[in-house]
């Protein structure tokens, strides 16, 4: 499963591929987010598409970063997260990354919202956020403030 964006390609990794980005990883916290992400999917194969590791590419296949749904529960809030690789900041993948994948998440079938929460010293990924459309929550999640992104009313 894949869509694209105006310079990107984000495509959802095989099983092999996470297993192979989870024995490369060095950083213990992004090893363990990519064990859970892995675990997510093999528990929940039926709905792998929000528990994997989504591959964040040019157009010609270079990955400049990643991107996941942290699962799906059924009051259809996913909960998005993501991360550019440091040559690739500050080109707006992360922004052009994050909007394909919150329009992408939104036409989904049960899906209400899309949730994010960002370290509070984040500021470059809190732009991202308010460029994507999202609005503070007034809440405190575990990483810091939360945002939100709902699917737009059906004009009546």
């Amino acid at each position: 499963m894949s869509f694209e964006t105006t310079r990107l390609r984000i495509r959802m990794a095989s099983q092999n591929e996470m297993r192979s980005i989870l024995e490369g990883e060095t950083d213990p916290e992004l090893k363990t987010a990519y064990g859970e992400m892995l675990q997510g999917c093999l528990d929940h194969p039926e709905q792998w598409q929000w528990y994997a590791i989504w591959l964040i590419e040019t157009k010609d296949g270079l990955r400049v970063g990643d991107l996941c749904f942290k699962g799906f529960p059924p009051d259809g809030g996913v909960e998005i997260g993501y991360g550019i690789l440091e040559p690739y900041r500050r080109r707006g993948c992360a922004t052009e990354a994050v909007d394909g994948a919150v329009r992408w998440a939104l036409a989904q079938p049960g899906v209400t919202r899309v949730e994010a929460e960002t370290d509070p010293d984040n500021l470059a990924s809190q732009r991202v956020l308010a460029r994507c459309g999202f609005l503070p929550t007034g809440e405190m999640g575990e990483e810091g403030p939360r945002f939100v992104k709902r699917k737009a009313e059906a004009p009546t």
